[in-house]
C-alpha cells in the first residue's frame, strides 16, 4: 500500500515537472519570437477581443468590492473616530491588491479560457499543422499577439477596476454612512502615494503575460476532441488563477 502511494506521488510530481519544464520552453520561444517584427493588427485584434468584452464583468466585480468593503470597514473606523483614513483605506486596498488580483482572476476566467478555446480548437481542426506547412511560425503568429495584448490589456483594465472600485466605495461612505464628500477624497490625498496605483499595475503586466501563455500553452497541448478542449480549458483556468496567487505574494515581498 506504501509503494503504491509513493509510486502515485511520484508519477503526479514528474507529470507536474515535466509540464512545468514545457511551459518555460514554451515561455522561450515566445521570447525568442518578441524580436521579430510585431503584427500591430493581430495585437489590436486581440486587444479588442480580449479586453474590451471583459469591462462589463471587470466594472461590476471592482464596484462591488468597494461597495462591500466600505461596508464592512467604515462603522469600524466611525467607531474609533478615524473616518477620516476610510478613502485612503479603501483606495491602498484596491490599488495594490484587490484589484490586480480581482482583475487577474476574472481575466483568467474569461481571457484564459477564451485564448485556450480557441487555440485547441485550431488544433483540433489541424489549422495548426497548416501554418506549419505554409512555413507560418505558430507561436510568432499565435501566442505573441495574444501576450503583447494581454500584457496591455490587464494592467489598463486593472486601472479602470480601480477607479470603480474606488468610487463605489465613494457612494456608501458618503450616502450610507454620513461621510462628507470632501473627508474622504481628502484621506485619497493625505494616504495614498503613486506607487500604491503603480504597484498594482506593474502586477497586472506580469499576470497578463502568465495568462496568455497558459492559455496559449493548455490550447497547444489539449487532448484531440470535444472533451479535450473542455479540459484544456479547465485546467488553463484553474494553473492561471493559482499563478495569479503565487506571483503576487512574490511580487508584494519585491514591490512593497
Amino acid at each position: 500500500m506504501l509503494l503504491k502511494l509513493l509510486e502515485f506521488v511520484g508519477a503526479f510530481v514528474m507529470r507536474r515537472l515535466e509540464e512545468f519544464g514545457t511551459i518555460v520552453l514554451l515561455y522561450r520561444d515566445t521570447m525568442r519570437e518578441l524580436g521579430h517584427r510585431p503584427r500591430p493588427r493581430h495585437i489590436l485584434s486581440q486587444m479588442s477581443h480580449l479586453g474590451v468584452d471583459s469591462l462589463l464583468i471587470v466594472s461590476l466585480t471592482l464596484l462591488f468590492t468597494g461597495v462591500v468593503f466600505t461596508l464592512q470597514t467604515a462603522d469600524i473606523l466611525i467607531k474609533f473616530g478615524a473616518q477620516g483614513t476610510i478613502g485612503g483605506i479603501i483606495s491602498i486596498a484596491i490599488g495594490r491588491e484587490l484589484g490586480p488580483v480581482l482583475v487577474g482572476v476574472v481575466c483568467a476566467g474569461r481571457v484564459g479560457s477564451a485564448i485556450t478555446a480557441e487555440i485547441s480548437t485550431m488544433k483540433v481542426t489541424e489549422q495548426i499543422d497548416a501554418l506549419r506547412v505554409m512555413a507560418v511560425n505558430p507561436v510568432n503568429y499565435l501566442i505573441v499577439p495574444r501576450m503583447l495584448a494581454c500584457m496591455i490589456v490587464v494592467p489598463i483594465l486593472t486601472v479602470f477596476g480601480d477607479v470603480i472600485g474606488v468610487l463605489g466605495g465613494w457612494v456608501i461612505a458618503v450616502y450610507y454612512s454620513g461621510i462628507s464628500s470632501y473627508l474622504y477624497m481628502n484621506s485619497i490625498h493625505t494616504f495614498v502615494e503613486v506607487f500604491d496605483l503603480t504597484g498594482g499595475v506593474i502586477k497586472a503586466v506580469f499576470f497578463g503575460n502568465v495568462i496568455a501563455v497558459l492559455g496559449c500553452y493548455y490550447g497547444l497541448h489539449s487532448p484531440d476532441g470535444a472533451e479535450g478542449v473542455g479540459k484544456a480549458t479547465t485546467k488553463t483556468v484553474v494553473s492561471s488563477i493559482i499563478a495569479i496567487f503565487i506571483l503576487n505574494a512574490v511580487l508584494t515581498f519585491i514591490l512593497y
